[in-house]
């Protein structure tokens, strides 16, 4: 579940970042070029923020399932 929201924070920065680069200057002086390379860093750090919690997150839920299995097969009656 939350993989599905990884995945659409990344595809909705990636579709940002596609109409913005066009319009952004990076050499451009001033406040311009400020606000164009701190939004351009802003929007890596998202992309890496949700790549690094797709790719990290803990495969907790399919250990679970497995140990219920596990339990219900250990069951003996005597």
């Amino acid at each position: 579940m939350k993989k599905n929201r990884y995945l659409l924070c990344l595809l909705l920065c990636g579709f940002m970042l596609y109409f913005a680069v066009p319009r952004l200057s990076i050499q451009a002086e001033g406040l311009e070029g400020i606000f164009s390379i701190s939004w351009l860093a802003f929007a890596l750090i998202v992309i890496a923020g949700n790549l690094t919690a797709m790719l990290y997150s803990p495969k907790t839920a399919a250990k679970k399932r497995q140990q219920l299995k596990v339990n219900k097969k250990s069951r003996s009656y005597y």
